[in-house]
Parts: C-alpha cells; structure tokens; sequence
C-alpha cells in the first residue's frame, strides 16, 4: 500500500490522522482539500510531502485547463494557486521543492507536469531502497557489530515517503538482513507519531519492539540500551544543521554522552544549501491545542497558553553522519556537505 499516489486523475493518500484505528485512503480532487489534508498531518513526513506537492501542481494544472475549457494552459494562475501550496507548511523543504520541480514542466503543459509528478513519486520508492541498504552497512560499521538495537523518533516509515521509509527504512532493512534485535520507537509527543505510525508499522513488519516515552530515551541511551540513533530530517541546512521532529536535539545530546552513532537519515531533496545554518530555518509552532489534549478530550485547565514547537534542530557538530541515496556524508570526521557537489553525484 501506498503512502500517497495519483490514481485516475486524483491525489489518493492514507489518513494518517486516523491510524492505527482505521485505515482510510481519501481522494482528493481539489487544491483545499490537499492543503487541509497537508496542515492537519492526514499526510506527513518530508518526503512524502515532496510528492503531494509535486501531485497538487498536477492537480492544479488539470484544474485550470478543464475549467476554461482550453488546449492552452492559463500558466500564471497555475503558479498562483501552486504559491499558496507551496506555503502549506514552512519548515520541511520538500513540500516547496516538489512544488518548484513539478513547475519546470509548465511551459510543455498539463501533462508534462503530472509525468514530473510521477517521476518524483518513482525517484522516492528508489531512493528508500538505497537508503536502507547504506544505512544499514553503516550502521555495522559504526557499532563494530552484526546485529544491532536502533532508537528512533517520530514517524520515517512508508508513511512519511511513497513506500518503505528513511530512517525507518534503514530499521527494515536491517530487519529484512537478520541485522536487527530490537527497534526502540520513542511515542512522539504530542501527537503520538511514534505510538500510533511508527508502532503499527514495525508491527506489520513482524519487527521486534519497544515503545517507550519521549523523556526516557536519553537515559537509556546513557544505560545502553540502543547501539545507533536514527532520524529524518525535514531541512537540512547547508552546514548540517538538521530540522527534524521536536525532541531529536535532547537524543543527539544524549547519543553524545553515551558514545553512540547518530544518523540522519534523507533524501538529498531535503538537503537546502540555500539555508546556511539551523539559525535560517522557520520552526513552525502549532500552538496550544495538540498540548492541552489529544483524541478530542482536554488534559490541561482553559485558558492557557503554549509553546508548541513542531521541530527542533540538531547542531552539524551532534551528527555523526548523514545518509541520502547517494552517498554517506561523515559530519563526524569534518566532511561536509559541500564535499562532494549534487552536480557530480549526477554525472
């Protein structure tokens, strides 16, 4: 199954808001329906949010050419309605690079923006596979062992990307290698990302796990509980600085005291050399509901406030390495980056 798709002219996506209680694919068909669906997480995880907007430019060029009725395309509101898009949420890169990717496709048309669209979503199934096979070889490497306990936070399975996943991704494939003993899921505060996603898929996987609470990983990894820890990312910014889900910056400090390997796991779509440092990237807060209650009931009194970051950011200097499709990069060691450019990892 997977995460998001284009089937028969619609954007078809798994509810996340839904999960485990319920799996429930929604069709979408219309710009504020994605945007809805995009701000509410019924669709989450940077590079899954890459393909939605590659997917809603699709969805917003059929649109503008079947409402006028024309074999020319009426570009400029293409590009208007995909800006609004595009802004849907401020902190993961990949939602606006699948925007601007699918958008280098307009002036050939309609159906030149979708096969873009469609070659994203493809490029991201292929970039898991890779990912989950250099990550696994590394984190042997790193740990000096054959089999090994990884503690991971959030959501990066299939859920966050087409299929399969990045951090999580790398969980698998360890699995699928007889490499895994034991995957160390943290619940995820405070939508619970790692309870209900994460926890459901390492359960479909027939993985074995722990689920544990958000506060206890760093003094398990200071009791050796984990060999590595695993995260995505959703901006990393040009000198490593890493935006992933609030609460990776207290298991890097932690990982750091325990001696134990800290990976970051993504695509190179999510790597932002145009962000300087950790400093440049907005961290979207979303507000005070999420904190005063879950599931519809409230926990805290009326009337407060909140701080509710959805992220934080992991200083460069706390990364052990960065793993994309195409390369490991040993932020450890003091490469960066730059090191080795985009343009030759094409060539």
């Amino acid at each position: 199954m997977r995460t998001i798709d284009w089937v028969d002219g619609a954007i078809e996506l798994i509810d996340q808001t839904l999960l485990p209680q319920r799996v429930e694919v929604r069709r979408i068909t219309e710009l504020p329906e994605l945007i809805d669906d995009i701000q509410r997480l019924a669709v989450r995880g940077a590079p899954a949010l890459g393909v939605a907007g590659a997917f809603g430019v699709a969805l917003i060029a059929a649109s503008v050419q079947a409402s006028r009725g024309e074999d020319e395309l009426d570009r400029d509101e293409v590009r208007r309605q995909a800006a609004v898009l595009r802004e849907a949420r401020p902190t993961a890169v990949n939602l606006s690079w699948g925007v601007d990717r699918a958008l280098t496709r307009l002036d050939e048309g309609a159906a030149a923006v979708l096969d873009e669209a469609i070659r994203i979503r493809d490029e991201d199934i292929a970039a898991c596979i890779s990912m989950g096979l250099r990550g696994a070889d590394l984190t042997r490497e790193l740990a000096g062992q054959d089999r090994v306990s990884v503690m991971t936070i959030c959501n990066t399975g299939s859920l966050a990307t087409v299929e399969r996943g990045t951090a999580l991704g790398v969980i698998q494939t360890l699995l699928e290698q007889d490499s895994l003993v034991e995957a160390l899921p943290l619940e995820t505060r405070p939508l619970l990302q790692g309870a209900r996603l994460t926890a459901w898929e390492l359960q479909r996987m027939e993985a074995p796990f722990r689920l544990l609470i958000d506060s206890a990983g760093p003094f398990l990894l200071s009791r050796g509980i984990a060999d590595a820890v695993f995260i995505g990312a959703d901006r990393i910014a040009a000198n490593g600085d890493t935006a992933n889900k609030v609460g990776s910056f207290s298991l890097a400090l932690a990982a750091r005291h325990a001696g134990v390997p800290f990976i970051v796991v993504a695509p190179e779509s999510t790597i932002d050399m145009r962000t300087a440092s950790g400093a440049d990237i907005e961290i979207e807060d979303r507000g005070v509901d999420e904190v005063a209650g879950f599931g519809g009931t409230r926990t805290a009194p009326a009337g407060i406030d909140a701080v509710n970051p959805a992220f934080d950011v992991t200083p460069h200097d706390l990364i052990t390495a960065i793993v994309t499709e195409r390369r490991v990069i040993r932020l450890s060691r003091g490469e960066t980056l730059a090191d080795v450019s985009l343009e030759a990892l094409r060539s």
